[in-house]
């Protein structure tokens, strides 16, 4: 595996992976597919911020995941405050990417003097929390019944770590 900073070839192949957890997941709140050029303009955000986009190759160089971060907010005082984000394609779970691609993610952070990381997970995911908690973060809240899709009530769960 290798992992690398995303260019714009990967857009499609992003799309590709968040569009399923779209159709068929309640990972994200999002119930529209995501176009290219849609995704494009998203990673010229995070990157015109200055914070990292992460892609993640398999041995034949196929994009089976990515993660960055985002402001957590706008307001300069949050300057030092991230969240993260990281999806793989099916084919890729449980095998360790996440965790590599969230390492160097970290990192990356680190050397931008980052000082706290989020992550924002729907619940239940056990996968998700294990990932996230294997990286030493810690659940900091708990929302009920905060988003609406596939006909169900969902919760979700903020995890947190100080760099």
């Amino acid at each position: 595996m290798y992992i690398r900073a995303v260019k714009k070839e990967d857009v499609d192949a992003i799309c590709t992976i968040y569009n399923n957890y779209i159709a068929n997941t309640v990972v994200t709140f999002e119930e529209q597919q995501i176009t290219s050029a849609e995704m494009l303009k998203r990673i010229e955000k995070i990157t015109a911020d200055q914070l990292p986009w992460l892609i993640a190759e398999d041995d034949s160089g196929q994009l089976i995941g990515y993660a960055y971060a985002s402001k957590w907010h706008d307001r300069y005082s949050y300057r030092f405050a991230v969240e993260v984000t990281i999806y793989l394609s099916s084919t890729a779970t449980g095998k360790g990417v996440g965790t590599k691609l969230y390492q160097k993610l970290f990192n990356e952070l680190k050397l931008k003097n980052i000082h706290t990381i989020i992550g924002c997970i729907t619940l239940p995911n056990a996968a998700s929390v294990n990932l996230h908690e294997k990286l030493g973060m810690v659940k900091v809240a708990h929302f009920k019944e905060v988003g609406w899709k596939f006909e169900h009530w969902l919760d979700v769960g903020y995890w947190q770590v100080i760099l």
